[in-house]
């Protein structure tokens, strides 16, 4: 039976917003962001139309990685509130119709997790399995395994208590944990049927690769654990048993070859979704060139995936914006253009920056990408200031300068928070990105901000549920700085045409199989374009310009 028989496919339309706890409003004035100021920021989610809640980690920890080194999985941080403010924003969320999803971080703990210290408190201890050990040194170099090449030299760390060497393949402040041990694997599904019961509804998977990966294990215990893969799609039945529709959305920055293999086989029974790295990384280069042929290539070879998967679309996360997949010199082509300065730049492969900075604030050009991030097939995903335009702060360190306090006025602290400046646990960002300039307050005055052109957006992306549904065509046309896209499912064809250079075009399009006296209604502006007998029609477009139109018969009583 495949999942779609007997589940609410309601991811398939979802819009995503991604925010980080302590960094998104402090309610109660001691400068840390708290789960009360998220609540009392649901609406404003509403208003923006957003349909599913990611949380950052909020759990315990020793935060030396911003959270993700856990020492408590079933906690809640202190700092930013208790279980009851959990299940109060679950349930106030739930009233305006967001679900909320939480980061599963499991690939590693802390090293002050009580696993690990007991795993390293005696070679006998039951916890010792709980992560992967070894005797001996390496005989290889593994600085090139390494997550983090400017922090660590090593995938494996000795333990001066034991005289072993533990694997760790992001920092040595995070052990890495054993899958192919069955009791690490009962407490994973342990800890995910518990936030499962506070009412969430699935989780965003960290690190799936590295998570399922065998790194280190002896052959004797690999061979217990043969499939990964089987222990993937496990854990989306236990999803399935316990929720009947919640989601596991996967973070796996591989080809599309590889990656395919994380939705699972012909079922479709492993992971939900995934986000579409290799697709974001091909749009950069694109902008980079104004040049649309390289995001026209990756959309052509993405893989047809089952009916009950999706791709999810982004144009910045919270991590740093990698360009792994690209050649050495087509990242240096996106290095010149959009981070020069070796600051900017992250491990060498990568960009810690937002993209307004990155577009020089040029508002045309902002416009112009996040209307092609929503009309890419998928669903989309925002991170917290996107839809007001923030930038980063590169005088926080690394990954973390784009997880700066949300901006919410043009006052003291961005509206963040009430507390001096000098608790607030990151500065907010000065300059012309900074909150004086850049703030929800007055954005949501001003009916040409950013803010309502995203709100905007995200309502045209719901009312086209094809865009969700199906896959889209590019159509053929003579522009290389133009990619025109064509989705259609059921009775609704929607084309969708954007302009990646300053330079005014007009785009001649041939559709297919159109019904006479059919038109092409806009959504995002006034106005119609007719068609010849021949399904042929010329679209102009500004610099920067971008076009959503959607084929209907002129007598429809559909509002477009």
């Amino acid at each position: 039976m495949r999942i779609s028989d007997t589940a609410d496919l309601w991811w398939k339309t979802a819009v995503i917003y991604c925010l980080d706890v302590e960094t998104f409003l402090d309610w109660d004035g001691d400068g840390v962001g708290d789960f009360a100021g998220v609540a009392e920021r649901v609406d404003y989610l509403a208003d923006l139309g957003v349909t599913c809640l990611w949380l950052m980690p909020f759990y315990p920890t020793a935060n030396r990685d911003d959270g993700y080194d856990i020492t408590d999985f079933y906690g809640v941080d202190p700092r930013l509130g208790t279980h009851g403010d959990v299940v109060e924003l679950v349930r106030t969320a739930r009233d305006r119709g967001i679900r909320v999803i939480v980061d599963l971080v499991v690939n590693h703990t802390s090293d002050r997790h009580p696993w690990f210290k007991a795993s390293r408190s005696s070679k006998e201890s039951p916890y010792r399995d709980f992560y992967v050990w070894r005797a001996e040194p390496p005989d290889e170099n593994t600085a090139d395994e390494v997550v983090f090449p400017d922090q660590e030299d090593s995938i494996w760390e000795l333990d001066e208590r034991t005289g072993e060497y533990y694997l760790h393949r992001f920092y040595k402040h995070q052990p890495d944990l054993n899958v192919a041990n069955p009791k690490v694997r009962d407490e994973i599904a342990k800890m995910m049927g518990f936030w499962l019961e506070l009412g969430i509804s699935g989780f965003r998977v960290d690190a799936v690769p590295f998570f399922l990966g065998l790194e280190g294990v002896p052959d004797s215990k690999a061979e217990e654990f043969a499939d990964p893969h089987d222990y993937l799609a496990a854990l989306r039945a236990f999803l399935g048993r316990r929720t009947g529709d919640g989601i596991l959305l996967g973070e796996v920055n591989l080809p599309y070859a590889e990656q395919k293999k994380f939705f699972g086989g012909r079922d479709g029974d492993e992971l939900t979704m995934m986000f579409d790295f290799v697709g974001m990384q091909s749009m950069y280069l694109s902008l980079a060139r104004g040049d649309a042929r390289p995001l026209a290539r990756t959309l052509k070879r993405r893989p047809t995936i089952h009916a009950d998967a999706q791709w999810v679309s982004f144009a910045r996360n919270h991590d740093e914006l990698t360009l792994d997949k690209l050649s050495e010199t087509e990242r240096q082509e996106v290095f010149d253009a959009f981070g020069p300065d070796p600051d900017m730049q992250l491990y060498g492969r990568g960009l810690r920056r937002r993209l307004p900075p990155m577009l020089d604030g040029d508002p045309r050009r902002t416009r112009m990408v996040y209307s092609l991030m929503f009309a890419l097939p998928g669903t989309p995903a925002l991170f917290y200031g996107e839809e007001i335009g923030m930038g980063e702060n590169l005088d926080i360190e690394g990954r973390m300068a784009v997880r700066s306090p949300m901006q919410w006025t043009p006052g003291r602290n961005g509206g963040f928070t009430t507390a001096a400046r000098s608790r607030l646990r990151r500065p907010v960002v000065e300059g012309p990105f900074g909150p004086v300039h850049v703030n929800v307050a007055d954005q949501r005055a001003d009916p040409d901000s950013l803010l309502n052109f995203i709100s905007l957006l995200i309502k045209r992306y719901r009312e086209s549920p094809e865009l969700g549904w199906a896959d889209s065509v590019v159509l053929d046309q003579p522009h290389r700085n133009v990619i025109a896209q064509e989705t259609r499912w059921e009775d609704r064809r929607l084309v969708t045409v954007h302009n990646l250079s300053s330079e005014r075009c007009t785009v001649p399009l041939e559709l297919e199989d159109c019904e006479p006296d059919c038109r092409l209604v806009d959504l995002l502006q006034e106005g119609t374009l007719e068609l010849d007998d021949q399904g042929r029609v010329e679209v102009s477009l500004e610099g920067y310009g971008y076009r959503w139109l959607r084929l209907m018969p002129r007598e429809s009583r559909r509002l477009a």
